[in-house]
Parts: C-alpha cells; structure tokens; sequence
C-alpha cells in the first residue's frame, strides 16, 4: 500500500539559481546547495530534490508539484519580494483549497495550497458546518 510520496526530484541546469530560489521560498536547505549536484529540502515529512543536469538536456512540460502551506497570501507575498513574479494570484478553488501557481527557474510548474479556507473567509453556514462538526465530535 502506497503511504505518501517520500520526495520529489527536479532537474535543473543552474544549481545555484535553484538553490536560490527554492530558499527564497522558505524551503529548509537539509544537504548539498548552490556548488552541489545534488540538493535536499525538506518538504514538511517529504523531500524536494534538486539534481544538475547537463546544458543539452531540455524537458517539456511534466506535470506539477503541488505542496500545502499554512498560508498561501503570505507566501505568494514572499515570493513576489525576492522578485518572483508568480504565474497566478491566490485564489479560491470549488473543491475548497486556495492557491496560485508559480513557475521554478527551471520552468517546472509548482501549486502552493492550502486545504481549508482560513475562519476570516468562511462564510457563516461553513462556519455553521464547521461548529456542528467539532461539537459533535466523539469525547477521546
């Protein structure tokens, strides 16, 4: 049975330009960095991985990395101060997640959510639905 994804690996052909930009966003630096061929980040209990690769070696579009953050405004702001210009704005999805994207340096595409809305923005039934839910909870 599959239990989560452990990591993620990307390629890049600019280390340091990597190392950079993934910092910028508050990714925790755990091994190699800006002069490495190889460069971990913690990723909440998973890893994102960078790896260098050779200048001829080009990828088209692959899919998306999507991570959950405790606050998507605040960091789509982060991002937008360390002169990343992100592919969208934060926005509110149907299926109850905010997000917006951003594209890497190296032209991977990564989705910053998060799964609940925050209290300010609920409106008053999902606050409703929210406090049935809690108030209903089995005593531990």
């Amino acid at each position: 049975m599959i239990e989560g994804i452990s990591a993620i690996t990307l390629g890049t052909h600019e280390m340091a330009r990597a190392v950079r930009f993934y910092r910028a966003l508050g990714f925790e630096l755990l091994h190699g960095g800006e002069d490495a061929s190889f460069t971990s980040f913690r990723a909440g209990t998973s890893y994102l991985n960078v790896i260098a690769m050779p200048a001829e070696r080009r990828w088209s579009w692959w899919g998306r990395a999507i991570f959950y953050v405790a606050d998507v405004d605040a960091l789509y702001d982060r991002a937008r101060v360390a002169g990343y210009q992100p592919a969208s704005e934060p926005r509110d999805a149907e299926w109850g997640e905010r997000f917006f994207h951003l594209i890497d340096p190296d032209g991977h595409e990564l989705s910053k959510e998060m799964p609940w809305q925050p209290i300010g923005r609920m409106s008053d039934e999902e606050l409703g639905a929210v406090y049935q839910y809690l108030t209903h909870l089995p005593n531990s």
